[in-house]
């Protein structure tokens, strides 16, 4: 790979992850590895200037303002991020580079703390505005009515300067979290991944309710603008502000030179394990104020400050038990269970171990002390093994040949360190099958549980994937019995099964968990063979005829309809009266056949995934990124970069009444426009 095109991946990858990261609140990578990505891209532009552009990442504050719990304002200040270091060498420069160009600077060392940035508008004493980051630089967020009840934001302040404007972090203490979570397991809503995404959700809530309910905190780490009032210093700031009981950073220490910098940020990173919230790293700023105005700002960062992020958390636990489990496909699963600790703002207590390879790779036994991390701040896993701590009946551990629900016995799959159940009775099989049946991808039955599945399962109700569609005759047993609930929960599953008999045969394939046969793969075969009696009589030849469909998928289909169970399951679905059609257009055919679109934005009325479906089941087919390939951009509010590059493509940018359009009349009918 030549430079520019590293550099065109580094950007894409940055651009995917802050999207996560700023707008989404559901990064899939630690702020770590991100910053890894940002720096190797930074020296490559400062290396390769030939290949600089404006709209890069490097060249960014922030995400996106969205307009979610309020209207988009100005800033009246820049509300710029800092410009990361890693390295004790890399801290040390700045504090020498400050003393280069400064007389005796001073230094203040405080926590970063892991949360959502806020600034605070007071006018004469009374809070007027608070506004959450956004892009940065010219737009954030109107969140006033959620910060108002924040119980670490002042209303009033007791001396009144004429204008007063502070930023801070607003983030959410461990316990609050857990707290959140609890409820979030109870009501059955997936749990928040760490605290920093569930206090940016928080903040943005729609309702203020909800936003005082889950405990959101805030410390203030700067004054931003002051009229009527005036300061030499940081700290002179942060005097005021306590007066006002304005709650600012704890544990800031002023430093004069480079190792006293450095001491700070070291007893900072020893002192993380005992604060009652996150933080990611050490601020270094300019105390005195009058230097920071002398050294002013890039389009992006402050000169008079860096943020030292710290390494990704590991600690030490000890192996209780290793936990084994089946999966749908019969795999066994090894699961560490150790005792918990803190990591990311979570407690951790359990991780998976993958397969036995894994356990003789890193030779982990029970009693065994590991290391423990959490892979891109969100997965725990199991890092090494500190032999030296190792107890002396110690033994490695093995997977058992025998499966440890059935007890059948179990084999090693061909080419894979797997092993797996060989009972395609066993009941932890049919449980996840079941699962996987009624999911959102498959046939999407809506409040069919996974403890619903064990409870029914359990007692027998449920023998056979099929035996979901003859729940309905055992109706007055289940209410009786209390599986479901009272007689609305009941009659509401009931219904929501009958229901899904009517979906489009794809999602009936999709259910039936054939191994290479997802989503994708399912709507390719039925939109080309059209009925599942067509699919059960295809031949290997015509099953990879079908788009993306190879020799190994066909055969999958193939050895499962060759099954006399599967047969009869098959046939029970027919019985049951569920639809065995393609309601789809033929692939090929459609209004929108052979167009390839993007989707960007927030269109009117269609969510993506719904605007997705649309678009494949009249013949387009969507991807997740504009190129010379793309026909349309499908564009809602706030579309940002992709528009631009389709525009700089003269790739058509269309709305969602345009689209429709299409759908009705055509493409021939359509009026597709560059925006």
């Amino acid at each position: 790979m030549d430079v520019k095109e590293r550099i065109d991946a580094l950007r894409r990858q940055i651009e995917y992850h802050s999207n996560l990261y700023y707008n989404e609140d559901n990064p899939e990578i630690s702020d770590y590895d991100f910053d890894l990505l940002m720096r190797e891209l930074k020296q490559l532009e400062q290396e390769h200037p030939e290949h600089g552009t404006k709209d890069s990442p490097t060249q960014k504050v922030g995400g996106s303002a969205k307009r979610q719990a309020g209207v988009l304002v100005r800033h009246n200040v820049p509300m710029l991020s800092l410009q990361d270091v890693f390295s004790k060498e890399e801290v040390l420069h700045f504090v020498e580079e400050m003393q280069e160009q400064l007389d005796d600077p001073e230094f203040v060392v405080e926590y970063k703390i892991d949360g959502l940035s806020m600034s605070l508008r007071y006018e004469h004493g009374e809070l007027k505005l608070a506004e959450t980051r956004g892009d940065g630089i010219h737009f954030g967020e109107d969140v006033t009515e959620n910060a108002r009840v924040i119980k670490d934001v002042r209303q009033t302040l007791s001396d009144m300067p004429e204008y007063l404007e502070i930023r801070g972090e607003v983030f959410m203490k461990n316990a609050d979290f857990e707290a959140v979570n609890e409820k979030q397991e109870l009501l059955g809503k997936k749990a928040f991944a760490n605290p920093r995404n569930c206090a940016a959700g928080t903040l943005r809530q729609l309702d203020p309710a909800v936003t005082k309910e889950r405990k959101l905190s805030m410390f203030v780490f700067n004054i931003q603008q002051a009229r009527g009032i005036s300061f030499e210093t940081h700290t002179q700031g942060y005097a005021f502000l306590k007066k006002q009981k304005v709650p600012v950073i704890d544990g800031y220490t002023v430093c004069k030179t480079g190792e006293e910098v450095w001491a700070a940020i070291e007893r900072i990173s020893e002192n993380r394990g005992n604060l009652p919230y996150d933080i990611d790293g050490a601020v270094v700023k300019l105390n005195r104020l009058a230097d920071r105005e002398l050294l002013g700002a890039t389009s992006k960062v402050p000169r008079w400050a860096v943020a030292y992020k710290y390494p990704p958390e590991e600690k030490e636990s000890v192996i209780k038990e290793i936990e084994l489990s089946v999966g749908r496909t019969g795999r066994i699963t090894p699961t560490a269970v150790f005792e918990p600790v803190r990591l990311c703002g979570t407690s951790v207590s359990r991780a998976t171990l993958h397969n036995q390879d894994f356990i003789d790779e890193l030779d982990i036994g029970i009693g065994d002390t590991v290391l423990v991390y959490k892979s891109g701040e969100i997965i725990p896993k199991v890092k090494a093994v500190k032999k030296e701590k190792r107890p002396s009946d110690w033994v490695k551990f093995r997977i058992p040949d025998t499966c440890p629900v059935c007890g059948e016995k179990t084999v090693r799959d061909k080419d894979t360190a797997d092993m797996k159940c060989t009972n395609s009775g066993c009941p932890a099989q049919l449980e996840r099958n079941i699962i996987h049946f009624v999911g959102r991808d498959a046939m999407d039955i809506k409040g069919f549980g996974t403890v619903y599945i064990e409870e029914l399962t359990r007692k027998e109700y449920l023998n056979g994937i099929a035996d979901i569609y003859s729940l309905k005759d055992h109706r007055d047993a289940m209410i009786e019995e209390g599986i479901i609930g009272k007689e609305k929960n009941t009659d509401k599953l009931l219904d929501a099964i009958e229901k899904s008999k009517g979906n489009d045969a794809y999602r009936l394939l999709t259910g039936l968990g054939i191994p290479n046969v997802g989503k994708a793969a399912a709507r390719a075969i039925m939109r080309k063979l059209r009925t599942m009696d067509a699919l059960m009589q295809a031949s290997a030849e015509e099953l990879t005829e079908v788009d993306d469909i190879g020799e190994v998928s066909a055969e999958c289909i193939l050895q499962f309809f060759a099954k006399p169970a599967n047969q009869k399951m098959m046939e029970q679905f027919k019985q049951a009266g569920l639809n065995m059609e393609c309601l789809e257009d033929e692939a090929g055919t459609g209004p929108l056949a052979g167009q390839v679109f993007v989707i960007t934005g927030t269109l009117p009325s269609l969510g993506r995934k719904e605007a997705a479906a649309l678009i494949e089941r009249h013949g387009g087919k969507v991807t997740g990124s504009v190129s010379k390939k793309t026909n349309y951009l499908l564009a809602g509010e706030n579309a940002g970069s992709k528009q631009k590059k389709a525009e700089s493509l003269q790739v058509p940018v269309i709305s969602e009444e345009d689209l429709q359009q299409m759908i009705k009349g055509g493409t021939d009918d359509a009026n597709p426009h560059t925006e």
